[in-house]
């Protein structure tokens, strides 16, 4: 029989033209592998629509708020729909880089020293000593971020302003140089390591994720056998650590100017990540040897609640 897929994307986060891609990208592949497939664009009736609806799985194509910190998963579970990627408290705990940041910290794995603060009261002196970036406690695709050069004299002048729409909680870190690297994980395993080289851009920000030729990726990555097992070694921690299911990725700072791996440090992890034709967890699966069909049909079948 047939399996009825019903893929989530859109919904109303600042990633929803994100989630439209990887929701129509992921729909697109599970047709051809096979599955019947409903595109469902989430809005607040999703309950009612996913009721009528029946499928005998809700693949989560959605991004950031409402989409991976629990939201959608709790809907998922009260209906009683299997459904892929992470569960609710996963869902939730990694979705706030504090939480997630102390839990991860809590089983070995490196982090930055950060401040929680509200963006109101950094305001005059700086909170730290630059270089350090501020960043929104529960955004995703780099919505928000803010780096701080050692020259600048003053804290962002942009989160005092009105226009700011990513809350009041904030997470100032300290800036770490280098090389960025990201590892997904597949189930409790690594599927490999990818280095992300923007192109015109500071820093792997929206624009450099999404847009054509924004960035490259060098999958699997030029690194060290012992660094590119570390970074695997700690993806697959964090993963753990955090209760993740299905697919996530974790993203790193390496400075390869320190010795052995003492530059190397963890920055979040991503429990939904983008399946756009520009995004990392596809490329990093291709190069394992996993087309984006295979590791689409892996995700299904891994679906269930309770997760």
């Amino acid at each position: 029989m047939q399996k009825h897929v019903a893929v989530l994307m859109g919904g109303f986060s600042s990633e929803r033209p994100v989630s439209l891609s990887s929701g129509s990208a992921c729909a697109d592949a599970l047709e051809q592998q096979g599955y019947k497939v409903s595109r469902v664009d989430v809005g607040r009736d999703i309950g009612q629509v996913l009721t009528e609806l029946r499928p005998d799985v809700a693949f989560n194509a959605l991004h950031g708020p409402y989409g991976e910190d629990g939201r959608i998963q709790g809907i998922l579970e009260y209906l009683e729909i299997p459904y892929t990627h992470s569960g609710v408290l996963s869902s939730a705990l990694s979705m706030d880089k504090a939480l997630a940041k102390t839990i991860v910290a809590g089983v070995g794995v490196p982090v930055a020293q950060s401040l929680i603060m509200n963006r109101f009261d950094i305001v005059g002196e700086h909170p730290m000593e630059p270089p350090y970036v501020v960043k929104p406690v529960n955004e995703g695709s780099s919505f928000g971020v803010v780096i701080v050069r050692e020259d600048q004299s003053h804290p962002p002048q942009v989160l005092q302003s009105d226009d700011w729409k990513y809350g009041d909680r904030v997470m100032v870190e300290k800036y770490v140089p280098g090389r960025e690297f990201t590892c997904a994980v597949m189930g409790d395993r690594s599927l490999g390591v990818c280095e992300i080289i923007p192109v015109g851009h500071a820093f792997y920000d929206y624009d450099s994720k999404y847009a054509p030729g924004g960035s490259k990726h060098e999958c699997p990555a030029k690194l060290s056998l012992n660094i590119y097992q570390k970074i695997e070694q700690l993806a697959v921690e964090a993963h753990l650590a955090l209760g993740c299911r299905g697919v996530s990725r974790s993203d790193f700072r390496f400075d390869d100017r320190l010795p052995d791996d003492q530059g190397l440090i963890w920055l979040e992890v991503n429990t939904q990540p983008g399946m756009t034709p520009t995004s990392l967890v596809p490329d990093i699966a291709a190069a394992a040897g996993i087309s984006f069909g295979e590791l689409l049909r892996w995700m299904v079948e891994d679906a269930s609640c309770s997760r």
